[in-house]
């Protein structure tokens, strides 16, 4: 979607979710609790379940609370789960006005002190995403981790030009006119968002689209929707001021759909952040808890969890033709870099995290000197005769010859080394990026030739 549109732009959607609705949708756990905390002028809806360290969830436009379940049970193992519905939305109250995202960044911070709870991670997601990095600006000592998902930031990075997008009309689109024109057509309005904006807007199912579409229809809800939208310019004032305070300091992850913003999210934020982590998933657009909840909720809840990053490994298919088509190169991260040696990058991207795989050519009569790598690696003999070993040094009565479907594994910091015979071979390798190649001597690192 947003890369469609100038590779920026979030859609915002963020409505609420919470009162009973005719379709039934994935519920949040059981035992979390319903709490109406009247807060800064308004009553915010909220639930609270698990132990340990707290994480604040927070929703966009087109969802409510509710779009969290998929995420809150497993959560909930190892955090103090908050999950409000922003102002005007879901089943918290609709007052007429403070839809800037610095004064919802106050809502948030006082139901928290409400909660007892001083210090949290907080996950934002399209307007959500906004309130997000308004309490992270505001209340940086109580921001443990930042999670950005799929949304522009008013006044952050490139606004201006992803303000330029044709798809984005709806930012502009509000005030007691527009309110009539959608007043009883609330569901024809947000199927235009759950439509555009995913990749496949199936993954968006109907209990979902009838429960959100109730709970926009209820008195005035749609009128905090486009109040949301239509505080941008004042977000932008209050972001840009803060921005010029002070970079943020604590963990950020920006996650973009590869159908939305993608990568665009984390270039947004290191204008704003020094400690940003990146990922993109791939086969979802705006609605990742919706569109890929699990490759979502297994990358924030690793974030959060402190054990790295969790990048998903993409859904790839190609036959021996379609990879033999494939560009071919003298090799990069993790590749010998040898003269004659030649890399096709099969999956992923072996220079930044998460799983890849990759094919070498290696001519025949080519030794390769031994040599380290920083990840654990796989390895597959395609064709060819490969004689492979472990050492440091390389000796050929070391070696064991492996031919088609010969199998190998070079641990991470193991050295190891390999030669062809009179045939040129094919193997297979994969990893866990990002790798690299160090050579056990120095002068046989083909830099330094």
């Amino acid at each position: 979607m947003f890369r469609r549109a100038l590779g920026a732009a979030a859609l915002l959607l963020a409505l609420p979710v919470s009162l009973p609705a005719t379709a039934a949708i994935e519920a949040l756990p059981k035992d979390f609790a319903i709490r109406d905390i009247a807060v800064n002028g308004t009553t915010i809806h909220a639930r609270v379940g698990g132990h340990g360290p707290a994480v604040v969830l927070l929703h966009g436009f087109g969802d409510t609370g509710d779009m969290w379940a998929p995420l809150a049970g497993p959560l909930s193992a190892t955090h103090t789960v908050v999950i409000p519905d922003l102002r005007g939305m879901g089943l918290s109250s609709v007052p007429e006005q403070g839809y800037d995202k610095k004064n919802q960044a106050q809502d948030v911070a006082d139901v928290l002190d409400s909660l007892h709870i001083e210090r949290a991670d907080i996950v934002g997601h399209d307007i959500g995403n906004m309130v997000a990095f308004a309490f992270a600006e505001r209340y940086p000592a109580r921001t443990s981790r930042l999670v950005m998902m799929d949304a522009p930031v008013p006044g952050v990075g490139p606004w201006d030009d992803i303000l330029k997008s044709p798809l984005l009309w709806h930012f502009r689109f509000g005030g007691k006119d527009m309110e009539r024109l959608v007043a009883g057509r609330e569901r024809i309005y947000l199927d235009r968002f759950w439509n555009d904006f995913a990749a496949d807007p199936a993954r968006f199912d109907e209990a979902s689209r009838a429960h959100y579409a109730q709970l926009y229809a209820q008195p005035g809800h749609m009128h905090a929707g486009f109040a949301q939208f239509a505080a941008f310019d004042q977000d932008v004032i209050d972001n840009r001021a803060s921005v010029a305070q002070g970079r943020l300091k604590m963990p950020v992850l920006a996650i973009g759909g590869g159908h939305s913003l993608g990568a665009t999210m984390a270039f947004i934020m290191r204008f704003a952040a020094d400690n940003v982590s990146e990922l993109v998933v791939t086969d979802s657009g705006h609605w990742l808890m919706e569109e890929q909840p699990q490759i979502t909720t297994a990358a924030i809840t690793a974030f959060l969890n402190g054990s790295g990053l969790a990048v998903p490994l993409n859904q790839t298919r190609l036959s021996a033709a379609q990879v033999y088509a494939l560009g071919r190169g003298p090799g990069g991260a993790g590749t010998s870099q040898l003269q004659g040696v030649q890399t096709t990058i099969l999956s992923g991207n072996p220079d930044a995290p998460g799983p890849y795989a990759f094919e070498i050519r290696v001519p025949a009569h080519t030794r390769i000197a031994a040599h380290t790598h920083r990840d654990n690696r796989t390895a597959l003999v395609v064709s060819g005769e490969w004689h492979f070993g472990y050492g440091t040094v390389a000796k050929n009565n070391s070696t064991v010859k492996l031919g088609p479907g010969g199998f190998y594994t070079e641990p991470a910091g193991v050295a190891h080394f390999a030669y062809t015979g009179d045939e040129p071979t094919v193997v297979y390798i994969t990893g866990e990026g990002p790798t690299d190649t160090h050579y056990t001597s120095i002068a046989d690192d083909p830099a330094n030739r």
